[in-house]
């Protein structure tokens, strides 16, 4: 494949990128599927552009996920990973180690994060959902992002982790700092993170002397053949949970409603099919959805262990990998009409929450979450339609995530009924 003259490659991490990446991924896709690039934080680093290669990046076993394996100076300075990691003892989680450490830490933490106990969890997810959307429903506007999108999966992980109702204010305080830092100065988030960490250790110490159901206690009773957790794995995988869990959550029901009403004959086929009381295109539209337009637009770092192949091209030892999913995602070689938006898409093993042994672990509870909201939305708001125009939306300029900022949003008032009043005024949905 001819190399192409640099004055031809598209713009990357501009804010006019970061509102449509498509059309500089398709260009990368065809004339550099694996490109190296220099990153806004200053890290040269490889784009893996196509889907075959990508799936075989996100499987090889010679691309660590330990930054040990990179440069030192990098990830103390923040320039690569979760900012503030590091100084706040919270390394010893699943997107920062390889095996044998990853298979021991992954069963162990399965033996808590259990499909039994997310399946458990949809009545109290159908529950937030509802109170939620009471909290505008019969205003007639609404910011989906702020009002909706974000909150959710905040207070779901902080049920689920077993975190008090009267502390869950903090945690939105602090996943606020993190979520908002953009591509700029990532001091907040550091600070976010180690405030975080002192928490879940004081939480820790105490569900100890009082074991209950929630996630923080399974992951303190989870053992395997004498081994355990320690207390710094089980703050980590807590820490890494609700980091990680939330903001996918957010950006999967912001992008998918975005996408929605962007596409209004596939939002009326769905909600005709919601309010048949079927599930089927329901969840299809949901794969559909993190394959279209997903929540996580680069997987998180590897790094080169020795020298390899991906796509013709030799990775030096020490490289950074960035598999681009939202790339990936739309390869016309994998996918059919890959740029439109079919909800009943039937063949669609999209890369949405990775591939290999770093599958994303959090992905049922994303996937019940998404579900949850999209159909509670269509269903109690039906003529839900944007307050702005798509030109004037800004999405947040971080490197792996892709999310907007806001989502402004208009409907009819729903009328409410009349409830006693249950004296909260804010903060995390109460009604256990």
């Amino acid at each position: 494949m001819p190399v192409q003259p640099a004055s031809a490659r598209p713009p990357l991490f501009t804010w006019d990128f970061a509102a449509d990446p498509y059309p500089a991924y398709a260009w990368l896709r065809e004339h550099e599927p694996v490109h190296r690039t220099t990153l806004p934080s200053g890290v040269e680093a490889w784009l893996v552009t196509r889907y075959a290669d990508a799936r075989q990046a996100l499987a090889d076993g010679r691309l660590s996920k330990n930054p040990a394996n990179h440069s030192e100076q990098a990830h103390r300075a923040g320039r690569v990973g979760i900012p503030g990691e590091r100084q706040a003892d919270l390394m010893t989680h699943l997107l920062n180690i390889d095996p044998p450490d990853h298979t021991r830490l992954r069963r162990l933490v399965s033996k808590a994060f259990t499909p039994r106990r997310v399946a458990a969890f949809e009545p109290r997810v159908q529950q937030l959902t509802d109170r939620l959307i009471d909290g505008f429903a019969e205003r007639g506007s609404a910011d989906l992002i702020h009002e909706f999108a974000f909150p959710l999966p905040i207070y779901a992980i902080c049920d689920m982790l077993g975190v008090p109702a009267e502390d869950q204010d903090d945690f939105r305080d602090w996943a606020g700092m993190m979520i908002r830092h953009g591509g700029g100065r990532r001091g907040g988030v550091g600070r976010a993170v180690k405030r975080m960490r002192e928490y879940l250790a004081e939480l820790i110490h105490r569900k100890r002397a009082d074991l209950g159901d929630d996630l923080i206690s399974g992951l303190i009773r989870a053992g395997d053949h004498g081994e355990h957790l320690t207390e710094n794995e089980a703050a980590a995988m807590a820490f890494i949970l609700l980091f990680a869990g939330f903001e996918t959550t957010v950006n999967l029901i912001g992008n998918g409603t975005y996408a929605l009403l962007r596409n209004p004959g596939q939002r009326a086929l769905l909600q005709e099919s919601i309010a048949r009381g079927e599930s089927g295109l329901l969840e299809t539209g949901i794969e559909e959805l993190l394959r279209y337009d997903g929540p996580v637009e680069l997987a998180t770092w590897r790094f080169a262990t020795s020298p390899l192949t991906i796509g013709g091209v030799l990775i030096p030892a020490g490289d950074p990998v960035l598999v681009v999913l939202a790339a990936a995602d739309r390869d016309p070689a994998r996918f059919a009409d890959e740029n439109t938006l079919d909800l009943a898409r039937a063949d669609n093993p999209h890369l949405g929450f990775g591939h290999g042994i770093h599958y994303c672990i959090g992905a049922p509870l994303a996937r019940l979450e998404g579900r949850s909201a999209l159909a509670t939305l269509l269903s109690r708001l039906p003529d839900l339609r944007l307050a702005e125009s798509p030109e004037n939306l800004r999405w947040r300029g971080g490197l792996i995530m892709r999310g907007l900022r806001e989502l402004p949003v208009e409907f009819t008032p729903e009328k409410m009924p009349e409830r006693a009043s249950s004296g909260q005024s804010s903060g995390a949905p109460s009604d256990r």
